[in-house]
């Protein structure tokens, strides 16, 4: 994959298509082009006001003509550093725009992906597309692209320059010049297989150390530490040997092209310097001083070229990735028109299949009932399909057929957005943002103020763990949650749920690993969270299921008995069973 990225130098349909983005930032595009063309003509200028100082000014002893051509490359030399400096800060500030712009629109792309999308995708991959891809395009106008223009703006005009002085030492420079484009075309071919390389060690690298830092708690627990810090050692090496790899290319390239580049000067001096003793010429010192100088202009850019070309290719590369995700068609259909400000809440699943994989369904057929505010227990052993009707209750996924509606209006007609804005879910891997307490429970929604968390808080009891805790509602509970429990972090997932006033609730109300005192907490959240709002509660508690309306008993995707808990009880069947295997021990507890 890494090859055939990286195989084509440059894509015109890509560059346009990326140059599009730069219409905003016209004034700003153009200004950097006059900046090329200014940095150019400046430095094409200096060696030509050096030749009519050397072979007018000095020769005739003319002192005044001799001030002004100083004042005259004064002039130039502060305009090549105006022209310099404006040239970097727009090309880089152009650069930052853009990608600025790319990667609203590919966060905006992230945003309406189904979860089939993240299901399938690596975290990581996704996060180095919106990051350091990103810095990859935008190198593409600060190093790449208008740096090259530059370059070969300045070679040409030399050339030119050099040929209109004296054609005779111009053929001398052009008869060594195919030897650095021949010498600068080899390291750019190099250089391209050793930084494919470079690449995929960095990835390596970076893949092996996430992966540790992350379980590194399974490291220790195993003493694993000199098994991993040996396999690190390898990849380690491995990651300097690439990167060395491209310092030997460099190391061999660049004084080629001084070697090069001194030879030719040698040669003008020389051949100059006889046409001069044999009277040929007698005006030549200005002209081999203006030679040198030209020489510098002619072959510098060319021996710096072969590294624009390596970054503008990376960016093309990178663009290319960015835009395969931005191209995705990956994103829940979101035609519905209908909106209702208060529902409520009436749901039915209707002969519902669905499947993560095509060829694999996970509901066949589904069929229930919730009536606008009862509570319906689901239950059934792992895999039986409980979680997955959370998922397309929300439209997560799209079902393969059937229908589900509420209030008797297919969720398909319903805006995407006013369906979720009447659904509140807790899950059971409750998910926090390293923000404050607060902030997870409102989302910063502007419409939710501290005060209404506070009630909210003291409505469903825990106003009272909050508090304990260091600064209360603005303690920063870290990434993902880590400094809280996990029976806190669920406690912070009812608030949530509680506080944004939904009317249908979704429960998992798992705790497997709750302490005593959180799952009472829970207990009591989960009674009055579900007061007076339909609810369907994925059940894991004797106690939420014996106070259900009605219980749904799942298996390998299909509903195989619902009744209430007495119902169940008595007709012997797999409810039953799940009973006594599971609950009973937890009632006679």
């Amino acid at each position: 994959r890494m090859d055939k990225d990286s195989g084509k130098a440059f894509d015109t349909r890509l560059f346009k298509r990326l140059m599009a983005y730069t219409k905003p930032y016209k004034l700003t595009f153009y200004g950097v082009a006059l900046a090329a063309i200014l940095l150019s003509g400046f430095a094409i200028l200096t060696p030509l006001i050096v030749k009519k100082i050397i072979d007018d000014a000095i020769k005739q002893s003319n002192e005044e003509m001799l001030l002004y051509l100083t004042i005259a490359m004064l002039v130039v030399l502060i305009g090549q550093v105006v022209s310099q400096l404006a040239f970097n800060y727009y090309a880089n500030w152009l650069g930052e725009s853009v990608i600025k712009d790319i990667r609203i629109d590919l966060f905006k792309k992230m945003l309406s992906f189904k979860m089939k999308y993240f299901d399938n995708s690596s975290l990581g991959v996704l996060v180095t597309r919106a990051v350091a891809d990103m810095q990859r395009i935008g190198e593409i106008f600060s190093q790449g692209f208008f740096v090259i223009v530059a370059d070969l703006l300045k070679m040409v005009v030399a050339a030119v320059v050099m040929l209109f002085i004296n054609w005779k030492l111009s053929l001398i420079v052009f008869s060594l010049l195919p030897i650095i484009i021949y010498a600068t075309r080899l390291f750019q071919k190099a250089m391209k297989i050793a930084f494919t390389e470079v690449r995929a060690e960095v990835s390596n690298l970076n893949s092996f150390v996430q992966e540790r830092i992350t379980g590194m708690k399974i490291v220790q627990l195993f003493t694993r530490e000199k098994i991993e810090s040996d396999k690190f050692r390898l990849i380690n090496e491995k990651h300097k040997k690439a990167w060395l790899k491209t310092v030997w290319y460099n190391s061999i390239f660049f004084p080629i092209a001084e070697i090069v580049s001194s030879i030719t000067v040698g040669l003008i001096v020389w051949y100059g310097g006889l046409q001069n003793v044999a009277n040929i010429t007698t005006d030549i010192a200005g002209t081999i001083f203006a030679f040198i100088m030209l020489i510098d202009l002619l072959f510098r850019p060319l021996r710096q070229i072969a590294d624009k070309f390596n970054t503008l290719q990376m960016g093309m590369v990178a663009a290319n990735r960015v835009f395969k995700i931005l191209d995705t068609d990956s994103h829940i259909q979101n035609v519905g028109s209908y909106e209702q400000e208060v529902i409520k809440g009436d749901i039915k699943f209707n002969n519902v299949r669905f499947g993560y994989l095509e060829d694999e369904e996970v509901l066949h057929g589904i069929s229930f009932e919730v009536k606008a505010g009862e509570t319906v227990a689901i239950v059934g052993s792992t895999g039986a399909g409980k979680s997955t009707i959370i998922n397309l209750l929300n439209r997560f996924y799209e079902i393969n057929s059937g229908e589900i509606t509420i209030d008797g209006v297919d969720i398909k007609e319903y805006k995407l957005s006013s369906l979720r804005s009447h659904i509140a879910v807790v899950l059971q891997d409750v998910f926090l943002f390293a923000d404050t307490i607060a902030n997870n429970i409102s989302l910063k929604s502007t419409s939710i103020s501290v005060d209404d968390i506070e009630n909210a808080a003291k409505a469903i009891g825990v106003d009272e763990f909050i508090s304990s805790l260091p600064g209360g509602y603005k303690y920063n509970v870290k990434e993902r949650g880590t400094m809280l429990s996990s029976g806190q972090r669920q406690l912070i997932a009812f608030l949530r749920a509680y506080v944004s006033n939904p009317s249908i609730l979704i429960l998992d109300e798992a705790t497997s690993s709750v302490d005593t005192y959180s799952e009472q907490l829970i207990q009591l959240a989960t009674d009055k969270i579900t007061q007076g709002r339909t609810s369907i509660v994925i059940a894991h508690r004797l106690a939420t299921i014996k106070k259900a309306d009605k219980i749904i008993v799942m298996d390998a995707g299909k509903i195989v008995e619902s009744g209430t808990h007495k119902q169940l009880l008595k007709k012997g069947g797999y409810y039953r069973n799940l009973y006594e295997a599971q609950f009973l021990a937890e009632e006679v507890t």
